[in-house]
């Protein structure tokens, strides 16, 4: 019995002995008694077999329809495709608290740490491998997959394979060449979001023949979208706040605007922290605690936050500027009341958005040979040579990099999306790195050096019998294993790096979080770099249209906010939510929302400002204008040159 069959038929066999082992491992595993709604659809198309694409909502639960197949069998194992450095380490942990062995191969690791790790899936026990796209063209990887004989392979993310996708990645497409080293081994594709087009180029590139599609309900019934057309962004997003208790998330475009709009809240009195990609690594980690533990309830920040943050109750995602597309916009929003509670994505937008975002699109796509130009400049930046940096990974900040390239950092990231696309490098999201060290000095040198203090002694001792080839390159060390072999604090041992290193004993990197750039190949003389006009044509034109199809959202004012965005991703004849500012706007046809008495009360208990009958009445601005309209053609009330209402 060969290919999908056989795992067919070894699926069935293990189901007929318990009609409901898929119940019970859920139990068993994962301590819950139902699924979630579509997680056992998919469940059973992976038990059956078949390659399958699966379209389930952030939230969803997308991690167990691969993983519970998976732990269904005895000899059960999963290579599992993903892009985010992040989600592998959680998944990972989160699967060991469980009692499951899982293990992760990515750029942050050293060449020997993926080499044990892979060893260890052909000859341990272990049940699932998280594995960054890069690392599927390494030939230790190739090598090692069909001794591990995986009965399922999972593409999270499977979007970014797809030129047509929001997202492309072209590491992606070699996801296509590791199905010939597994012919038998079906494929399990995952997106949370992704239009039929984007649905039908995922399937043909991975190969999917005669691949089952299934999609979930994009539908989220606890969210709440609505969209406010304003004058003042501020004034307006302090009246979400303040309307909207608990833990909220302010997206705004720029490290700048993140910048002034949080300063701006907190002389407001609000409770705030926030997060860009241009802030000290050490300094976003703690920023992103302050809001994750409920410090700060209140998180303002570009786009660089949230990829992997799981805090259930957020009550609340503003959007301050337009998003790129509303593929990234229904990503964002989705952070929001996990819990499945009521919550809230507010889209706020002005009379001037159009021009600031034409403005803005010019800007971030250069030419073609302004790109060729960022190559050279990121190679020079990272010292790298004409003919080096092949399969290298370095450290690499895009904010540092642009400012000390005088760049606008949107146009250097999107010059990296079209040299990525192109097959020259990948950058991935920040990650862990351990500490480095490595001594500068000989072995025989060493002992000749008189080290008064003892604890050095002995620290140095630890150092040389646990790290092989610490004297010719630099090695990864562990602080808390030092710790444990030498009875030392951790912090203490950081300060015997620190001291050995004044001393120039030794050259020390403390662990740190950065992102990491991937170079595939060799670098290549500037005038040697080829961008297909066409490739970056299309780019720029889907990346274009997404824009365009984000202002048609937020400028339509007849349809179902949550209708619109179902039927973006392909969902047919999608029902109005009766939540969002349009439904609620169709209920109140032709009831008056402000009325001139309440408005009368407000004036006669003090002079207010136009600004300060909405905050009051927490209405819409247009509502309150309406009305005092009504008023002053009325004789009740007049608005002075200072824009005071009186009497």
């Amino acid at each position: 019995m060969q290919g999908a069959n056989a795992l067919h038929f070894s699926y069935l066999c293990t189901m007929a002995e318990s009609p409901d082992i898929l119940r019970e491992t859920l139990a068993r595993f994962w301590g819950h008694g139902e699924f979630r709604p579509m997680q056992r659809e998919t469940i059973e198309a992976v038990c059956d077999g078949r390659d399958v694409m699966s379209l389930m909502p952030t939230g969803a639960g997308k991690s167990l329809v691969y993983q519970l197949p998976t732990m269904v069998r005895e000899d059960g194992f999963c290579v599992v495709v993903t892009p985010l450095i992040a989600l592998m380490k959680d998944q990972v942990d989160k699967l060991r608290a469980r009692g499951i062995s899982a293990a992760a191969v990515h750029s942050g690791l050293t060449p020997e740490q993926i080499d044990a790790t892979l060893d260890n899936c052909v000859y341990g026990d272990v049940r699932f491998l998280y594995v960054a796209p890069e690392r599927l063209t390494s030939e230790m990887f190739r090598l090692r997959l069909p001794k591990m004989n995986p009965t399922l392979l999972a593409v999270d993310e499977a979007h970014c394979i797809s030129q047509w996708g929001y997202d492309f990645r072209p590491s992606y497409l070699r996801i296509a060449e590791i199905r010939a080293l597994i012919p038998r081994t079906p494929v399990l594709a995952l997106t949370a979001s992704a239009t039929d087009e984007v649905v039908e180029d995922i399937m043909a590139r991975l190969m999917m023949v005669g691949g089952r599609v299934i999609r979930s309900s994009f539908e989220r019934p606890n969210l709440s979208y609505s969209v406010r057309r304003v004058n003042d962004k501020n004034e307006q997003l302090l009246r979400v706040i303040e309307g909207v208790p608990g833990s909220g998330i302010v997206y705004a475009r720029t490290r700048e605007g993140v910048e002034k709009l949080a300063e701006w809240l907190t002389g407001q009195g609000v409770d705030v922290t926030w997060y860009h990609g241009g802030m000290p690594p050490a300094e976003r980690v703690i920023r992103q605690e302050e809001w994750t533990s409920g410090k700060k309830p209140i998180m303002v920040a570009t786009n660089a936050f949230g990829m992997g943050i799981d805090k259930a109750d957020v009550r609340f995602v503003a959007h301050w500027s337009m998003p790129d597309s509303p593929e990234s916009y229904y990503q964002e929003t989705g952070r929001a009341g996990r819990d499945g509670r009521k919550a809230y994505a507010v889209l706020l937008t002005s009379p001037d958005d159009r021009k600031r975002s034409a403005s803005r699109f010019s800007i971030e796509y250069p030419s073609l040979e302004a790109i060729k130009k960022v190559y050279e400049q990121i190679f020079n930046y990272l010292q790298i040579a004409v003919g080096e940096g092949a399969d290298y990974s370095f450290d690499f900040n895009v904010w540092e990099f642009s400012r000390a390239n005088g760049l606008y950092v949107g146009s250097t990231v999107n010059a990296i999306k079209v040299l990525q696309s192109n097959g020259y490098l990948t950058l991935t999201e920040e990650s862990d790195h351990p500490a480095r060290a490595m001594f500068c000095v000989s072995r025989d040198d060493l002992y000749r050096l008189r080290i008064d203090r003892e604890e050095l002694d002995l620290f140095l001792r630890a150092l040389m019998r646990m790290y092989n080839g610490i004297f010719t390159e630099f090695r990864a060390v562990s602080e808390e294993a030092l710790a444990a072999a030498t009875g030392y604090t951790v912090e203490r041992v950081r300060e015997l790096f620190k001291t050995l290193w004044r001393l120039r004993v030794i050259r020390y990197i403390p662990a740190r979080r950065t992102p990491l750039i991937y170079f595939p190949m060799d670098r290549l003389p500037t005038e040697d770099v080829y961008i297909a006009p066409t490739t970056y044509k299309i780019r720029k034109e889907l990346a274009s249209s997404r824009l365009e199809a984000m202002f048609g959202y937020a400028e339509q004012e007849k349809e179902c906010r949550s209708a619109w965005l179902r039927r973006y991703f392909g969902e047919k004849d999608p029902g109005d939510c009766g939540v969002c500012d349009v439904c609620l706007a169709r209920r109140k046809t032709g009831r008056p929302a402000v009325t001139r008495e309440a408005v009368m009360e407000l004036v006669a208990g003090g002079e207010k400002t136009v600004k300060q009958l909405v905050r009051a009445l927490n209405v819409e601005p247009e509502q309150v204008l309406a009305t005092l309209d009504e008023l002053i053609d009325a004789g009740k009330v007049r608005i002075d040159q200072t824009g005071v209402i009186r009497l």
